[in-house]
């Protein structure tokens, strides 16, 4: 995933410390009931659609443009189907991250699902019996996509 400007700015002053940012996940699904699931570029594993909003861009906007940027797909946000701190991620070069996730039940609107940047290889629509070798969070994000339940989140204690 490409790193966003705001993000890199506020690394030179900040360095590498722990920076507590916003995430989207999108789960779309088109009319045969198929999720669109792309393979990364940085790590090469399968994984649904996700990033940062820009300052002052609303989440279901970021899941939209997302969404198109790296897929060329167009589709409209049904609802919010998952709330989630998630743990710290240490990157490479040494800067930390923690994300709040927001995933949204997504509906394809448009578009041939293709590789429209470089932060995939491959994309492509997947039969919920078909799925590729995906990680946790992305299983997880699938099956409250698909239930008929209200949004989750983490209970209080």
């Amino acid at each position: 995933m490409a790193t966003p400007e705001f993000i890199s700015t506020l690394r030179e002053t900040a360095g590498h410390q722990l920076l507590w940012l916003p995430g989207v996940t999108a789960i779309v699904f088109d009319d045969e009931g198929r999720v669109l699931i792309g393979r990364r570029s940085d790590n090469r594993a399968w994984s649904v659609v996700g990033g940062i909003p820009e300052p002052g861009e609303q989440p279901a906007a970021c899941a939209v443009r997302e969404v198109y940027e790296e897929t060329a797909v167009r589709c409209v946000p049904e609802r919010v189907v998952l709330v989630q701190a998630l743990e710290p991620v240490s990157y490479p070069n040494g800067d930390v991250c923690q994300y709040m996730d927001i995933t949204f039940r997504c509906r394809a609107v448009g578009g041939e699902a293709r590789v429209n940047d470089d932060e995939s290889l491959e994309v492509g629509w997947f039969p919920l019996d078909a799925l590729p070798d995906l990680n946790e969070f992305s299983l997880t994000r699938i099956k409250h996509a698909l239930a008929d339940t209200p949004t989750w989140f983490e209970p209080t204690a």
